[in-house]
């Protein structure tokens, strides 16, 4: 896979790199009420971070991106593509995740998210050509549940003690996992939704004119 910037009118999807880190440094920085079921460095943390996405993205495992706020040019999370997998005797890929997203407090509620995965997933569908994008998140996390569910994935069900917990004092523990995908037979739907999203706040989709409204500070 090739590994682009993603461009939207919102934000700038740039694949993660070490110049990322004073930026990421200060989104984690801020309020972290939110993310007690999410894997978000501190800002001590960051650079470390970076360098252990890295070293999975040099395995082939990993696409991250750090996400860029348009008007600011900050630096305001991250989020990537993971578990590529390709059909069933061949190189050509077929599946792949999209995960490991948290975004600065300030960036949260901004409609820069919804974007992120519209590119992502665009990019999955029509570029790659792939037939599944998956999502998943911890069963308890209502918030994540919830915007992965506004991004017009179909909820498949919860896996029982499927993957590594990530919420505080439970290191070295399983999770119950929610899982979401979009199949290719979805994605004009699942498109046109976005797109409908996107418009209502008054940005629409990259390469349709948008409304004024006024937009959270990223």
């Amino acid at each position: 896979m090739d590994h682009p910037v993603l461009h939207g009118r919102l934000v700038r999807l740039e694949p993660l790199h070490r110049r990322h880190v004073p930026g990421l440094a200060a989104a984690a920085g801020e309020d972290r009420g939110r993310y007690a079921w999410t894997w978000v460095p501190t800002a001590g943390t960051t650079a470390a971070y970076v360098e252990e996405q890295l070293t999975t993205a040099a395995t082939g495992r990993l696409l991250p991106y750090a996400q860029i706020c348009l008007r600011t040019g900050r630096a305001v999370g991250v989020t990537a593509y993971w578990d590529p997998r390709p059909f069933p005797g061949g190189d050509r890929l077929a599946q792949i995740d999209v995960g490991f997203t948290w975004l600065a407090a300030s960036a949260q509620g901004s409609g820069l998210n919804l974007e992120a995965k519209y590119l992502l997933f665009r990019q999955a569908f029509e570029v790659w050509r792939v037939v599944r994008v998956g999502l998943s998140t911890d069963a308890r996390n209502a918030r994540s549940r919830a915007a992965i569910a506004g991004t017009g994935a179909r909820f498949e069900g919860v896996l029982r003690n499927w993957s590594r917990s990530w919420a505080p004092g439970e290191h070295g523990m399983l999770r119950d996992s929610a899982l979401y995908s979009v199949v290719v037979e979805e994605w004009p739907e699942c498109r046109a939704y976005l797109e409908h999203r996107l418009s209502e706040t008054g940005q629409g989709a990259a390469g349709a004119a948008p409304r004024d409204v006024s937009w959270s500070r990223c």
